[in-house]
């Protein structure tokens, strides 16, 4: 609906009005409202109107407290209804501000409590393997001397910075592990590696002799299945004595069993297309 410059707005609510009239309606009982259906903030005094249910200022707080003239709908809202109900009706505030707070703070844990908790959801964490399951990696000499070095830069013993009462310096155990472990898996890896390309060199003659030997195993199996393939093919191409075909013999009825049954079947079907045609057309 198109507004106009003429048509009436909803106004804002003022917190203090001039007017004098008093709504004959009982007054509005602040103890008997909800912690949430108030608000006694000194200076910004709003309730919830129990006609309308629209936050309205009350004014008066010194005097004769009433809720202020107001409409149904938001401000600058047009065509709006005036609240008459609930304007200036009177409020009756027999609980202190101090009171209300303390009930507004014993209410947020309850409604917090009422409040659905946000699921997250649980990792999908992998089972680890069992411990006849787990196999151990290699070590390489590479391996050893880079956990060597470390070890050497974070190690005060390695660095003769460790000493004994008698100022002598004290002997690292870890450090002299790894640098014994060290020279053995660089003594071994000559070896080692001379069984990685013996086995490299395995697996690919294994795959070449496999690869070879493929055509000759396929002509053998086709040799084998030879005999019962060609005895499916001549089954297939003898025909039966006074078969039409192949597919058709000479047990499939050609004729309906009963022919009366079938041409009055035929002669309803006629007509049904025919009624068909006729609607089809005169559409």
């Amino acid at each position: 609906m198109p507004t106009t410059s003429t048509m009436p707005t909803a106004r804002k609510r003022r917190r203090k009005t001039r007017t004098k009239a008093v709504n004959h309606r009982p007054a509005i009982i602040a103890s008997d409202l909800k912690v949430n259906e108030i608000d006694l903030t000194p200076g910004k005094e709003h309730l919830k109107c129990p006609d309308c249910s629209s936050w309205c200022p009350i004014t008066g707080m010194l005097g004769t407290p009433k809720l202020v003239p107001h409409h149904v709908s938001r401000a600058g809202t047009t065509a709006p209804r005036r609240c008459s109900p609930g304007s200036n009706r009177r409020v009756t505030i027999d609980i202190a501000v101090d009171a209300w707070r303390m009930r507004l703070i014993e209410a947020v844990p309850t409604t917090a409590s009422r409040r659905a908790t946000k699921v997250l959801p649980k990792p999908k964490v992998k089972p680890a393997p069992a411990a006849s399951q787990v196999m151990p990696a290699p070590l390489s000499a590479e391996q050893v001397r880079k956990a060597f070095r470390q070890h050497q830069q974070q190690c005060a013993a390695c660095q003769r910075e460790a000493t004994s009462r008698d100022g002598d310096p004290l002997p690292c155990r870890d450090g002299e592990r790894l640098a014994v472990t060290y020279l053995r898996l660089l003594r071994q890896e000559p070896k080692r590696r001379a069984v990685r390309d013996f086995f490299a060199r395995e697996r690919q003659r294994f795959d070449r002799q496999y690869a070879a030997a493929a055509p000759a195993r396929r002509a053998a199996e086709w040799t084998a299945v030879l005999p019962d393939v060609r005895a499916a093919d001549t089954q297939r191409a003898e025909r039966i004595p006074e078969a039409l075909s192949e597919f058709r013999g000479p047990q499939l009825p050609l004729e309906p069993q009963d022919v009366e049954v079938y041409e009055r079947r035929q002669a309803e079907l006629a007509k049904l297309y025919a009624r068909r045609n006729s609607a089809a057309s005169g559409a």
